[in-house]
């Protein structure tokens, strides 16, 4: 408040911003807009709208502009004011049945029926951790909006209502505790994944078998499902048009990627290991991005003895965007092969894929993201990026920035030599028995 500002929003965003702006005090706060799309426009197009009118106000667009600046604001335009947020009422006495519709009516689920969250099923959510139940967990937000606090006990809540058990509790709380909502506010339409690693895995029957990826175990479904819940009744997440602006949206945000390391038959030390943990200690690792697709769209994917699954996830991870990063899943018939091609260790196939996933400067400039994001980290002197903008257009770069770009786990069921791949970001690694 007090510096003079004009925010630029395009004419889609119309309401998203006004009601940004009050949630953050300023009502009333000057706004100008554009037409949209401003994307894929050329400079002659965009010229044009910044000479023409706020197709909102109908104002001569940069009048507009300069006016925000220099006229002082009105009475009415200096009066603050926050808009708060109702968590409803703290009781419900009515059927089970119109409490679902409830639930359902003021966006409290994922549209799917939900296990009521009654005290009784919330308290026994809550034995499966010897934490307090008025315990600060963390914040979250679905973006660059204010963050939420929230407790044991609200987590737990969620948890009843995605349909988990006592036992896995300790796995919610952890991933709630790094903040990460699994519901993001962007246009581009995220998909967030996990990995969990140790002794857990077994214990909880996670399915890291056949159908690994696939709604055949409690534990990956549940756990899953509750970071969406979590994400959008404790992280302000979810909502189309305000804290949710996926164009398309993306069907992974049911319940996310759950994937359980299939350690024992791993050629490969484990994820949690290569992030420092021990064997023994139960870890959840977090990822976002884009979604997954499988190997077999790549070249050199046919159903031979020769394939080389070096080059044909190097061929898979030349549609990815490079602004995330590449997770491989990578059946243990897959591992086993690529540990016979040479490939004894991790870290020796992220280095040749790193060095072999290849594009030319022109094709890497040519990409949205790439004039989006990188182009302004050139300008800052930001490296490789720097460097990448310096080099002529058919001079050879890696698709992606860094060899740490590229992360390995093993799972599935042997009964077929292809893997899955992610084009998906590591985020962060909790424990899970902190919070047990």
């Amino acid at each position: 408040m007090g510096i003079p500002s004009a925010p630029l929003v395009t004419k889609a965003f119309k309401d998203l911003a006004i009601l940004n702006a009050a949630k953050r005090g300023m009502p009333h706060e000057r706004i100008c807009f554009t037409p949209h799309p401003v994307w894929g426009k050329t400079p002659e197009e965009v010229r044009a709208y910044v000479e023409g009118p706020d197709p909102v106000s109908g104002k001569p667009l940069m009048k507009e502009v300069v006016d925000a600046l220099t006229v002082p604001l009105s009475d009415e335009e200096r009066k603050l004011g926050m808009v708060t947020i109702s968590v409803g009422p703290p009781t419900f006495t009515d059927t089970a049945e119109n409490l679902q519709d409830f639930y359902l009516n003021n966006g409290y689920t994922d549209f799917l029926p939900i296990i009521l969250p009654t005290e009784e099923k919330v308290d026994r959510m809550m034995k499966g951790s010897s934490h307090k139940p008025d315990e600060v967990v963390g914040k979250m937000a679905a973006g660059a909006y204010p963050p939420w606090s929230y407790n044991v006990r609200q987590v737990a809540a969620s948890a009843v209502m995605a349909g988990c058990r006592p036992e896995y509790f300790p796995i919610i709380l952890a991933i709630a505790s790094s903040g990460t909502a699994s519901l993001f506010s962007s246009t581009n339409s995220f998909a967030f994944a996990m990995v969990i690693n140790g002794p857990i895995r077994d214990k909880l029957e996670f399915n890291y078998g056949i159908g690994a990826l696939g709604p055949f175990a409690q534990p990956n479904a549940t756990i899953g499902r509750a970071w969406t819940l979590l994400s959008k009744n404790l992280g302000n997440g979810g909502i189309p048009g305000d804290t949710y602006l996926g164009s398309l949206g993306n069907n992974l945000n049911y319940n996310n990627v759950v994937i359980a390391e299939h350690e024992d038959a791993s050629p490969w030390v484990p994820f949690h290991v290569q992030k420092g943990f021990k064997r023994e200690e139960n870890v959840v690792s977090l990822f976002r991005g884009l979604g997954v697709v499988p190997g077999q769209v790549a070249r050199g994917s046919s159903a031979n003895e020769n394939v080389q699954f070096d080059y044909q996830m190097s061929d898979l991870f030349s549609t990815f965007t490079g602004f995330f990063g590449a997770l491989i899943i990578a059946d243990p018939l897959v591992a086993a092969r690529l540990k016979e091609q040479g490939y004894d260790t991790k870290e020796k196939l992220i280095d040749w894929l790193y060095k072999n996933t290849t594009q030319t400067v022109k094709d890497y400039k040519s990409r949205n993201y790439a004039y989006l994001f990188d182009y302004p980290r050139a300008l800052r002197g930001d490296e490789p990026w720097a460097t990448w903008y310096k080099l002529p257009d058919d001079a050879v770069i890696p698709h992606f920035p860094r060899a740490s770009d590229f992360n390995i786990v093993v799972a599935g069921g042997q009964t077929n030599a292809y893997p899955q791949a992610g084009n998906l970001s590591y985020s962060a690694s909790v424990s899970i028995d902190k919070w047990m």
